[in-house]
Formats: structure tokens, C-alpha cells, sequence
């Protein structure tokens, strides 16, 4: 993972145009390619981002943008849809990198383990004719949380949330994107599953072919599947 603190303005061009002013900035290019762009502010989300599969190129600036004192541009691309994100660097003042290795992966508060447990005992929430192949399937990214197989042969990854925000979204992308490349899975499709899904998370799963599934906890509590459980 390489963390630059840099002076610099943002640029992103495809589905949508968004421009962030020149500014002081945190710019994160972790291992997976993706590049996420934060101020002192706002929390944990970053004020721009690029998910893989994507590259970047750091390009010399034009005789305009030199002439402005910018020293170099990095050039985000989305491998699939094209979108791109230009960074302007006016000034670098502080670069790292650092090696961090696999992570084990986020452990899953109670309800959300419990969720999970219910869900992989009871896939037909999902949907008819359903079958699961594993619970915490591994990836070089973390585990997905439930991987079914339907009907016809087709892979389906769900990842399960308590509440359902944009992050659980961008997470399951990643994994279908990862997952997709395996001839073995592919066609790879997406569920975010969650007791509670916000309307920007529904919206963004939307656009990116992903169903979302809202879970009845005390339901699927009460439903009696044949298998031992601790309820």
C-alpha cells in the first residue's frame, strides 16, 4: 500500500464528472490497484475513489499543466467501464509504502455471524432451487460470506450485513470481480443481503448488476430448517 499526502486536484470523467478543487490530500493506491482519495474530514469515506480492476499510469504533465506547477498526473482507468480518474500533483509531502500482507478478514459481530448461519441453512431466501457450496469461501481479499450455486450452473456470492451501506456494496464488487476470473465460477452474479439496506447502497448495487435481499432476523430464527442451531 503506498500513502501520498499531496497538494493536488481530482478529476473524475465516465458514468459521472466530479471536480475537487486544489487542495492538501491523502491519496491511498493499495495492492488491489484501487486508489482512494481522502481530506482530514468526512469521516472514513473518501471524497473519491476507483475500484478495481483498474491501472495507473503517472504521466509527465503538458507544458499547460507545468506551466500551472503541477509536477506529474496520475491517470486512474476502470479496465471495464472505461471511467477515469486524474489526480494533479502540485506538491508531494509526504510518500510511503508498505507491505501488509493478507488480511484475515472482518469478524462478523453476533447478529451478523448468526445471519449468516441462518442464511447458509436456509438459502431459499435467496432464491428457488439454490444449493450452497460454502460458508466463508476464500479469496485473496477475504472471504465471501455464503457461495451458491443455482439451478443452471452459475455461481452466486452473497455478502451479509446487518445494515447495508455503500461499503458492503464496494466490498462485494471487489469479491465478484476476483471471483468472476476463475473459469470454475464464472458466470459469478451478486446478493447483498442485509435486515437493513440503505437507499444509496440499493441504488449503487443497482448499477453495478448486484440484487439486494432484506433479511427477516426473527423470521429466519423461527423457521425450523432440520438442523441443529444454538436457538
Amino acid at each position: 500500500m503506498r500513502l501520498v499526502i499531496a497538494r493536488c486536484s481530482v478529476d473524475y470523467t465516465g458514468r459521472l464528472n466530479a471536480h475537487l478543487p486544489l487542495a492538501t490530500r491523502l491519496l491511498v493506491h493499495k495492492g488491489d490497484g484501487s486508489l482512494l482519495v481522502h481530506s482530514d474530514g468526512g469521516s472514513y469515506k473518501p471524497l473519491n475513489w476507483m475500484s478495481p480492476p483498474c491501472r495507473l499510469d503517472v504521466e509527465i504533465p503538458d507544458a499547460e499543466s507545468a506551466a500551472a506547477g503541477v509536477l506529474e498526473h496520475w491517470r486512474v482507468t476502470h479496465a471495464k467501464s472505461g471511467d477515469s480518474l486524474l489526480v494533479r500533483i502540485y506538491e508531494v509531502l509526504h510518500d510511503s509504502s508498505h507491505e501488509l500482507g493478507i488480511d484475515p478478514g472482518l469478524q462478523k459481530d453476533g447478529v451478523e455471524a448468526d445471519l449468516q448461519r441462518l442464511l447458509a441453512e436456509q438459502v431459499d431466501v435467496i432464491g428457488d432451487g439454490l444449493t450452497l457450496v460454502r460458508r466463508e469461501y476464500p479469496t485473496a481479499i477475504g472471504p465471501v460470506d455464503l457461495l451458491l450455486r443455482d439451478p443452471a450452473g452459475g455461481t452466486i456470492a452473497v455478502e451479509v450485513k446487518r445494515r447495508g451501506d455503500i461499503d458492503g456494496v464496494e466490498q462485494l464488487t471487489r469479491y465478484l470481480e476476483l471471483l468472476g476470473r476463475d473459469p470454475h465460477l464464472a458466470p459469478v452474479t451478486g446478493v447483498f443481503a442485509a435486515q437493513e439496506i440503505k437507499p444509496q447502497a440499493k441504488v449503487l448495487a443497482a448499477d453495478r448488476g448486484i440484487r439486494c435481499v432484506t433479511l427477516d432476523y426473527e423470521g429466519m430464527k423461527g423457521i425450523e430448517s432440520g438442523a441443529p442451531r444454538l436457538f
